[in-house]
């Protein structure tokens, strides 16, 4: 799949925040396991966490439920966090070298944060990685909660492309009998078929995106240590969404 370029990360960012109301996103990110057979003389390396043979998928998705970038191969034994920690995306994206724009201000404010992507529990949280708060902070903070719904509803795209791609091509109803490289290549081909179809599928769906407005604090990323800038980032994308200029009208009634 071509890498893309910065008009291209700035048209996905675009179409986040204009479709499920999150600014400064490049994606979704998510991992499946496909199963398999257990390949000859391989041992537990494909045996996964829920106890059948797998090779996994890791995928960024855009907001039209397209794949941008996919990994493939893994062990089924191997966790989607260590995935990406080892794969070509996430080694590019820790020495920034995916022609990300620059940190943008988030809508209707002059606070310039990173460009981001959104992903769950399973994956560690970075200036340039999203996860949501655990669920042993949130209790009785409505802001949290709020944070955790709109990551969870941009994310869940990634769930979706992977639903729609297991429609589509029925080989992934039942485990796949071949040898791994065999099985890599499927996969591969059915995500790039999948692309095919997308581009080919006029997308209508949109939502209004919120009005805009206040005052920020500026995100300072030069020195300290990388974890604390990453929460300081979550802090400030929570403030948004629970502020005149990001909230949404109906998002505190799923949790009251």
């Amino acid at each position: 799949m071509p890498q893309p370029k910065e008009k291209d990360w700035e048209k996905i960012a675009d179409d986040f925040w204009k479709m499920w109301n999150f600014p400064n996103c490049l994606g979704a990110l998510d991992g499946k396991h496909v199963e398999i057979f257990a390949p000859p003389n391989s041992g537990s390396q494909y045996f996964n966490c829920k106890k059948t043979f797998s090779i996994n998928l890791l995928a960024l998705v855009d907001a039209n439920y397209k794949f941008i970038a996919v990994d493939v191969g893994s062990y089924g034994k191997n966790s989607d966090g260590g995935i990406f920690a080892n794969s070509n995306l996430g080694k590019a994206l820790e020495q920034n070298k995916l022609h990300v724009p620059k940190d943008k201000n988030l809508p209707g404010t002059q606070c310039p944060v990173p460009y981001v992507i959104v992903a769950d529990e399973a994956f560690p949280l970075k200036t340039y990685l999203l996860r949501p708060y655990p669920g042993s902070v949130i209790n009785g903070d409505i802001q949290k909660q709020v944070f955790n719904y709109r990551l969870s509803r941009a994310r869940r795209v990634s769930e979706n492309a992977f639903g729609n791609l297991v429609q589509k091509f029925r080989i992934f109803f039942r485990s796949i009998k071949s040898l791994p490289e065999n099985i890599d290549n499927i996969i591969l081909t059915t995500c790039i078929l999948h692309n095919y179809i997308k581009d080919n599928i006029l997308i209508t769906q949109h939502l209004d995106p919120p009005e805009c407005e206040p005052n920020w604090g500026r995100i300072h990323r030069q020195g300290g240590n990388a974890l604390t800038t990453a929460f300081n980032v979550r802090e400030t994308y929570k403030t948004f969404f629970n502020s005149e200029n990001g909230s949404l009208p109906w998002q505190r009634d799923k949790f009251m």
